[in-house]
């Protein structure tokens, strides 16, 4: 299944997103540390007393948590399925890099993909697996780098 409803966000969360972020995710915080289903009430704001209840699993309550924690700290958030099959362009957008840099990687064998008509499709859990050996492998050699200033005393 291709996601072409994954829509990267391209601006930050208001300033006024922000600070209701952080206010809402402290609250929720405490809420969410008890590990149970929250039930939430939503107040529609009209005087005919049909307000909502939706209860939601512990784990879609700490997911919120962690969205409102990106928010506030002016984080633009998206949520992907991770069996969600990428075109090479949204994979690109997510890495943060050029769409022919993603298709040398696929090509290249260090990305895992495969091939509909012409198209490659990269499922998103590939590719958090390839940025997750990519970042490591920029960690270790940031380390070295920096091992070799301290031993030229840099």
């Amino acid at each position: 299944m291709i996601a072409p409803d994954i829509d990267l966000p391209r601006t930050p969360p208001s300033d006024a997103d922000v600070r209701l972020a952080r206010e809402s995710s402290q609250l929720l915080r405490r809420l969410v540390k008890a590990n149970r289903p929250l039930r939430f009430t939503a107040v529609n704001g009209k005087t005919d007393g049909k307000d909502e209840t939706v209860e939601i699993p512990a784990s879609a309550a700490e997911l919120l948590v962690r969205l409102l924690n990106q928010m506030a700290q002016g984080n633009a958030v998206t949520l992907i399925p991770i069996h969600a099959e990428l075109t090479t362009q949204q994979a690109a957008d997510i890495l943060g890099v050029s769409r022919p840099f993603v298709v040398k990687e696929i090509e290249e064998k260090r990305l895992p993909a495969r091939k509909v008509g012409t198209r490659r499709r990269v499922m998103f859990g590939d590719l958090m697996n390839y940025k997750q050996r990519s970042d490591a492998g920029r960690q270790q050699a940031l380390e070295k780098l920096a091992a070799l200033d301290e031993e030229l005393g840099l």
